[in-house]
């Protein structure tokens, strides 16, 4: 019998396994098993060299130091207003609705790595018979697979922008009624809440993060929800108090999108709360409410700070921040919002962005956002080289991150 010799014999199953590898990862589940795995093994030896600490605690500052006059950079979102609106009433419910209603569920699809936004948004449009698919949606709000985040105001914006046909709103401050009145009326409804990680990503990982949640159904005697979950699966139920309680820590925001045809429906159910300004006062009162109820509650002073920083009340802002930070908030907070941001830099307090930019950089070094506002820190303590690395590398992040290419503009204009 022919032999071969061992070190052909060896090639040639080498080759073979590297042939049989590569048509294994010409399929799409695998190839996100394996991103998965490679993302999950670079952050956790991050997570090594960076240790997870909690996020730092605010830190000591001159009251009476005068800020030095500087330029401000615009950045999303745009506050519009400048002092609190009228006190809001509570958000109404116009008519009765019946104890239980379940719509029509769209195609379901998993979302792919770091995807839940873009996925959760294509349910929500296929509802509609939009015929896209999360990577349509994702290809251009965050065409890197490693981007972590997208913002609700990023979804809304693709909506109005790509599906044109359809009208698209945010408000804040909800509660599960108002879920309850725009399910009844043929409205799935798209919030932000927490989700509990699986796997630690890191040495002491506490296993918190966001995710978004289509909520299509909901059922008074079993006090449930059901929605489209794009990581845990279609028609997942989820009660009542659980559902508030991890909306709660996203301000209670929530993304409607619905037909021309029904903007009287959703103008009625929102009532005064389709005044932006109003809908935001009423968000304010509510965690004031909470806090007043549990001022331990560090959730409810980082919806007040986030609150005033609509109102361009950043001093109040940073207070609140101050409060939230001291009382402890999760690891990965700051790769969802940024609030805090806002306030310490239109405050003035460079150190505390400093310290809470470089710490959400050490959890998501690739968020531009961060990266952004590290920038503004550096430009404002003086280093512009370091500024302008870091709005680059923003750039780099999302390369349609436009706040990253006005601040690129702004420091090369005003060196």
């Amino acid at each position: 019998m022919f032999k071969l010799p061992m070190i052909k014999f060896v090639a040639i199953l080498a080759l073979v396994l590297a042939l049989l590898t590569i048509a294994a990862f010409q399929f799409p589940s695998i190839q996100q098993r394996a991103a998965l795995r490679l993302d999950l093994a670079r952050t956790y030896l991050r997570g090594v060299i960076y240790p997870a600490g909690p996020v730092p605690t605010a830190l000591a500052y001159p009251t009476d130091t005068p800020a030095p006059p500087m330029a401000t950079p615009t950045a999303q979102p745009s506050p519009t207003a400048t002092q609190p609106g009228p006190t809001a009433t509570p958000i109404p419910t116009p008519t009765p609705i019946p104890a239980s209603v379940s719509l029509g569920p769209p195609l379901w699809e998993k979302q792919d790595i770091n995807n839940c936004g873009p996925a959760s948004l294509a349910l929500y449009l296929r509802y509609y018979g939009w015929e896209g698919d999360q990577f349509t949606i994702s290809d251009l709000l965050k065409p890197k697979r490693e981007d972590r985040n997208v913002n609700v105001e990023e979804l809304v914006y693709y909506t109005r922008t790509r599906a044109g046909w359809l009208n698209a709103e945010f408000r804040v401050g909800g509660n599960l009624e108002l879920l309850k009145q725009f399910i009844a009326a043929g409205i799935p409804v798209l919030i932000e809440e927490s989700f509990d990680v699986e796997t630690p990503y890191w040495p002491n990982d506490d296993l918190w993060a966001a995710h978004y949640y289509l909520v299509t159904g909901y059922d008074d005697a079993s006090r449930t929800f059901t929605g489209q979950d794009s990581y845990h699966g279609p028609d997942q139920a989820i009660s009542y108090d659980t559902l508030d309680e991890q909306w709660k820590i996203f301000n209670r925001v929530f993304i409607l999108v619905y037909p021309p045809a029904q903007e009287e429906t959703v103008k009625s159910i929102l009532g005064e709360h389709w005044d932006v300004r109003v809908n935001r006062q009423h968000a304010l009162d509510v965690a004031q409410a909470e806090i007043e109820a549990n001022p331990e509650d560090a959730f409810a002073w980082f919806n007040l700070g986030t609150n005033w920083v609509y109102f361009e009340q950043y001093t109040e802002a940073a207070n609140a921040f101050d409060q939230a930070r001291n009382l402890g908030l999760p690891q990965r907070m700051l790769r969802y919002q940024f609030g805090p941001f806002f306030a310490y830099f239109h405050t003035f307090r460079t150190d505390d962005l400093l310290a809470l930019t470089e710490y959400a950089l050490q959890r998501t070094p690739n968020s531009e956002e961060a990266l952004l506002w590290r920038g503004w820190g550096r430009y404002r303590s003086g280093n512009r080289a370091g500024a302008l690395e870091d709005f680059n590398a923003a750039l780099e992040a999302n390369p349609y991150y436009q706040d990253a290419q006005y601040a690129i503009n702004f420091v090369s204009a005003n060196p």
